[in-house]
């Protein structure tokens, strides 16, 4: 009687089990919001840009300069249209119907041929920095292109440089952010659902029922997470299989090292989650709490969208105990690289202490809280 009984821990399963069948909100948060965000993720987050509204105002009218010009239309990431005064360039750049506003000076070709070079001037709307990074990064391009043309007569005035981009060679987006959405449906799943759990039995009074049956603690805690941690691993294999077949994301890692790591930052997070719903024992509270350290840590500080090198320091030792930041680097390298366990021991190992930690925390306090 005194040690761990699994027929009352499959009894209190049973009894989540039911529950959840009943309660729609939990059924659509497992089930409905992976496909969501995937699709609302995958297909609306985009970093490359296309079509960047641009003038160019050409007081050259030679051929080099109408050789950029055609470089410069030729291409997806520019739609460019001309300008014929200065006086228009601050309100083409204040209204945001150009983005960027190329200047070619006067004798341009004549400067290039006489060996003084030649310089063109470009103004650009940096209000949304990222966009005016992206378009630095494309007329670098652009330049390169029309060198080559320009002076194509004498190619040892123009280096040859080859680039490579390797494990996302077409610079997709999807391939980016996809295996991170991983990361985000868990936390949501794992966190959220699971934080509510005891916090309702608290709510309704069938706690003090629970407390005066023979149950002990850890059979309740792994009754509770069992249908949870199920959830949560059908929830990965919806993404897994979106990411695959929709998307087509290439997977180059080992699936059972990926799923390992899976499993860690799940039994993490459904620790955290417990842990929570102890402490708050109100459902709304619970809620808040989830969404604090566990929802927005995920997206803002796990190197979903920022990089954690271009962090200032103390955020970057900050994220180093949360899961999310370790299985973050799992899942993309698992996917786009094809990582081994030994290449990957650091946020393995990280991850593996930290869930250590948060399962030992939460059984201690979740035991000191339920007996008497």
């Amino acid at each position: 009687m005194n040690g761990f009984n699994v027929r009352r821990a499959l009894a209190i399963a049973k009894k989540e089990v039911a529950h959840i069948l009943r309660d729609k909100f939990t059924l659509i948060m497992a089930l409905v919001l992976p496909l969501v965000v995937v699709f609302v993720f995958g297909f609306a987050i985009e970093f490359n840009q296309s079509n960047i509204p641009t003038s160019f105002l050409d007081q050259d009218k030679s051929q080099t300069s109408r050789q950029f010009i055609e470089t410069l239309t030729s291409s997806n990431y520019f739609k460019a249209e001309p300008l014929f005064s200065f006086s228009n360039m601050p309100r083409q750049l204040e209204s945001e119907s150009s983005k960027a506003i190329i200047v070619i000076p006067p004798q341009l070709e004549k400067d290039l041929l006489s060996g003084r070079g030649g310089e063109i001037q470009i103004l650009i709307n940096a209000a949304d920095n990222q966009s005016a990074g992206s378009i630095l990064s494309y007329l670098g391009q652009i330049q390169k292109m029309a060198n080559a043309k320009i002076f194509c007569p004498s190619p040892i005035l123009v280096p040859n440089l080859e680039s490579r981009y390797l494990f996302n060679p077409e610079l997709s987006s999807k391939w980016f952010t996809v295996p991170g959405l991983m990361v985000i449906i868990m936390t949501m799943i794992a966190i959220l659902l699971t934080s509510l759990t005891v916090a309702r039995e608290w709510e309704s009074g069938s706690m003090e029922l629970l407390l005066s049956t023979p149950i002990k603690p850890l059979e309740i805690i792994m009754g509770k997470i069992a249908p949870y941690a199920v959830l949560c691993m059908i929830a990965v294999m919806i993404v897994y299989y979106c990411a695959r077949l929709i998307f087509k994301i290439p997977f180059a890692g080992n699936l059972f090292v990926y799923l390992l790591g899976c499993i860690l930052f799940l039994i993490t997070y459904l620790a955290q989650g417990i842990m929570i719903s102890v402490v708050a024992r109100k459902q709304m509270l619970a809620m808040q709490m989830s969404m604090l350290t566990g929802l927005l840590p995920s997206q803002l500080l796990s190197g979903f969208i920022f990089p954690v090198e271009n962090m200032p320091v103390f955020f970057q030792t900050l994220t180093m105990i949360l899961p999310a930041r370790w299985f973050m680097e799992i899942s993309r390298q698992s996917f786009l690289q094809g990582s081994t366990l030994w290449q990957m021991r650091t946020p393995f190992l990280a991850m593996a202490a930290l869930m250590t930690l948060f399962v030992f925390v939460a059984f201690k306090r979740f035991k000191k809280d339920l007996e008497p």
